[in-house]
């Protein structure tokens, strides 16, 4: 069989990838310390600066609280914080997150822009790229402000908060993944795969595998990326089948049902199962939460007077990062093997294992996988097994037999 790289496709890949595993085996050791830093020495400052600024910006903007629409909004945070000072746990919040933005910034662009550029695995202009990573900082801050004034106001007022807000949320987490067509529309424009012989395929395929979809789409991600992705988004009414252009552009027909065909698998997997362990665990997580906001009050940690003060806020960044964290090995463990079954569930399907090893060795080649990552790479977290591990598990193709009396093609030449 033909190897996956040539030795200096090799050497480039193993080159590039050598950063990514340092950064993996250190950024936890970061993390953990710039939370140490926020939590032993930054949090008074920071508050205090936040009662400034929340101070002045109230003396300025005053007559908001009397203006006819601007009033009922100020009297709603007022209810839903529980008295007034949601404007300094605001600004807390928001300066927690610029400071841990701020201190990965120089990682960010080496990583995500430097390192790809160099080893031709990004499309990125520079401002496209401050614009993506802006536009994330962004959902990040919206995300965080939904955080402090749901979480924190509910927690001020309710006693069983929790369960109040964690039965909901699980059930809404249960039904999420139908907004997945939606959300993947934040980056990359998406338009339908034009009618053809490709269309027709992949309709044929999913008849065959019994997977009703909305569209199929086309992902124009390299404008950022050369990349090859496939994904199947949303669920029910909203499935949506997502192929980038670099894959339209890669692979052959063949191989590009291939790659649908592995994600067609996802779609037959027992999430269920997965969703509701992922909903009461959230819900348990909140409830941690609540015992950790009540301990802190008590022992007056940070200057605490009260639940729910808006300056355990770093507490509960380090308690969400220990539980995935530590949960990470356990959930990519499971993935993997979902990953199995998907290939397995491809190779059935479609009954082609030399275009599904194609597709694997060009994707690997595209997309610059690592043929054997280091073993702790893989327990640390990896979602997928090892392309050579995948490759390995293919079956061989089973040979034609000539037919009666020789085939011109087989037999050797007579001398």
């Amino acid at each position: 069989m033909e190897p996956i790289f040539t030795p200096e496709q090799l050497a480039e890949i193993k080159a590039y990838h050598l950063p990514l595993y340092i950064r993996s085996a250190v950024s936890p050791f970061i993390y953990l310390g710039v939370l140490a830093l926020i939590l032993g020495v930054l949090v008074r400052p920071f508050y205090r600066w936040s009662e400034s600024w929340a101070a002045w910006l109230s003396q300025r903007l005053a007559f908001l609280r009397t203006a006819p629409v601007s009033r009922a909004f100020v009297k709603a945070m007022d209810r839903l914080w529980g008295e007034p000072g949601w404007g300094a746990a605001i600004f807390f919040a928001l300066l927690v997150n610029l400071f841990i933005d701020l201190v990965h910034v120089p990682a960010t662009i080496y990583f995500d822009y430097v390192l790809e550029h160099r080893y031709g695995m990004s499309a990125y202009t520079p401002l496209r790229f401050a614009l993506d990573e802006l536009k994330g900082i962004t959902l990040q801050g919206f995300a965080t402000l939904a955080l402090v004034l749901g979480l924190y106001g509910l927690a001020r007022r309710v006693k069983r908060w929790w369960l109040v807000l964690g039965i909901p949320s699980a059930l809404l987490l249960l039904v999420s993944s139908a907004l997945d067509p939606y959300r993947s529309q934040v980056y990359f424009e998406q338009t339908p795969l034009e009618q053809g012989p490709v269309r027709e395929r992949i309709t044929s395929l999913m008849a065959q595998a019994n997977i009703p979809f909305q569209d199929v789409r086309v992902e124009k991600t390299s404008v950022a990326s050369k990349r090859i992705q496939a994904y199947f988004a949303g669920q029910g009414p909203t499935r949506t089948i997502v192929l980038n252009d670099v894959i339209l552009q890669e692979l052959a027909p063949e191989e590009l049902l291939a790659a649908v065909a592995h994600e067609a698998g996802h779609v037959h997997e027992a999430k269920w199962p997965g969703r509701i362990a992922s909903s009461v665990a959230l819900v348990a997580l909140l409830f941690v939460i609540d015992r950790l906001l009540r301990l802190s009050a008590t022992r007056g940690w940070f200057g605490t007077t009260r639940t729910a003060d808006i300056r355990t806020l770093p507490l509960l960044w380090l308690l969400s990062f220990s539980v995935f964290f530590l949960s990470s090995p356990l959930s990519a463990a499971f993935s993997r093997e979902r990953e199995r079954e998907a290939d397995r569930y491809a190779l059935q399907l479609t009954q082609d294992p030399d275009a599904f090893r194609r597709m694997l060795v060009k994707a690997a080649r595209v997309n610059k996988m690592d043929p054997d990552p280091p073993r702790w790479v893989v327990l640390k977290g990896h979602s997928h097994p090892p392309i050579s591990e995948r490759l390995a598990a293919i079956p061989p193709t089973p040979e034609k037999r000539a037919p009666a009396g020789g085939s011109p093609f087989l037999t050797e030449p007579s001398h």
